[in-house]
């Protein structure tokens, strides 16, 4: 564990005992500690405004399922949706092609190991809307370099996920902005991160090359969450987010960062998709559940993060079915593809 993850955790162990600070119930495997990489020092920018790099990586990442159609995004409230309806994360990519190490990706990840609900009643990584009530905090970072400076909108008692990700993920109704901030802790009236993004939702914009966010990839964590309000209304409109074990020095768009040190090319890269196959019988399944697969086979799932093998992420809820979502571990590996998304960048 390096100093700077370790002097995070320390401000987290502080935090625990300060009643402005309320960790909410998420879950983390063992293998997702430490997989944030000592960040280099990198230009300065910032995700706010969307720039000619951002439209040209749009398009390409586009560009590899020309005339496939597009989901609605996902409406939270006020007049926010998750991004624009041809944004990556709303595309549907249930007829892109194959990529060439689909097999070898997935045998790495594990064929024949079961694809895990990352959330229920339980746990789960928790979200919170805010508005212009919220008054916006500093926040001081370990990798400032690569993080958007803020000030960010925590409010008073922030659900924080469960674990040493620590992630406060906050959605703005009045800015359509996410706020997100990774390895977050309150010390006395300071707030602490490992790195923070923050998201306009009404652009297509991504990070700079090289640049990770609150997730390792660099990609926003919140448009990636399975959320029960989804479910009830019977549709999901959008990519999921999950995690590898194993993953090399490389990413693909719209990802930006590689949190490996290994140039293994049987890993995946981060930022690879991964759909379920047509094939698969979802016939058998809960309703509630046929429509995360369904999702799964539209749209896919964006590899995120490093951390146990095929864990989807997913926000608690009370109203969560624990006996229906566990009825997702009967998908295995072996039943995804992963579809060509593009040029590996490794620098």
């Amino acid at each position: 564990m390096n100093n700077q993850r370790r002097s995070v955790l320390v401000a987290m162990l502080v935090a625990l005992s300060l009643p402005g600070c309320a960790f909410g119930s998420g879950q983390d495997s063992a293998e997702e500690l430490d997989s944030k990489p000592v960040a280099s020092p990198e230009p300065d920018g910032s995700n706010d405004a969307s720039t000619a790099a951002d439209g040209a990586a749009s398009a390409a990442y586009k560009g590899h399922w020309p005339g496939h159609g597009t989901g609605t995004g996902t409406g939270t409230g006020a007049a926010c949706s998750v991004f624009p309806a041809d944004n990556w994360w709303n595309q549907d990519i249930s007829g892109s092609a194959v990529d060439p190490l689909s097999s070898t990706y997935v045998a790495t990840i594990g064929a024949a190991t079961s694809l895990h609900p990352d959330f229920g009643t339980q746990y789960g990584i928790p979200s919170v809307k805010v508005g212009a009530a919220v008054a916006k905090s500093t926040v001081i970072f370990d990798y400032a370099s690569e993080s958007d400076p803020g000030p960010y909108p925590i409010p008073a008692n922030p659900p924080i996920e469960n674990g040493s990700d620590a992630h406060i993920l906050m959605f703005h109704t009045g800015e359509c902005r996410l706020y997100e901030l990774f390895a977050a802790a309150k010390s006395g009236a300071q707030w602490y991160a490992g790195s923070g993004a923050i998201w306009d939702l009404t652009k297509n914009s991504t990070r700079p090359k090289g640049w990770t966010s609150a997730d390792a990839a660099g990609l926003p964590i919140y448009p990636g969450l399975v959320r029960y309000e989804e479910v009830t209304a019977g549709v999901i409109n959008h990519a999921l987010r999950f995690t590898a074990p194993k993953t090399q020095h490389g990413y693909v768009a719209p990802a930006s960062h590689h949190a490996s040190s290994s140039y293994d090319s049987t890993r995946p890269p981060m930022g690879v998709r991964f759909r379920l196959k047509a094939s698969f019988n979802i016939g058998g399944y809960p309703k509630s559940m046929q429509v995360i697969l369904t999702a799964l086979k539209k749209y896919g799932m964006f590899l995120a993060d490093n951390g146990s093998a095929w864990y989807v992420s997913g926000s608690p809820s009370p109203s969560w079915d624990d006996a229906a979502i566990n009825t997702l571990k009967q998908v295995h590996g072996g039943d995804f593809e992963a579809i060509t998304t593009g040029a590996i960048t490794t620098n």
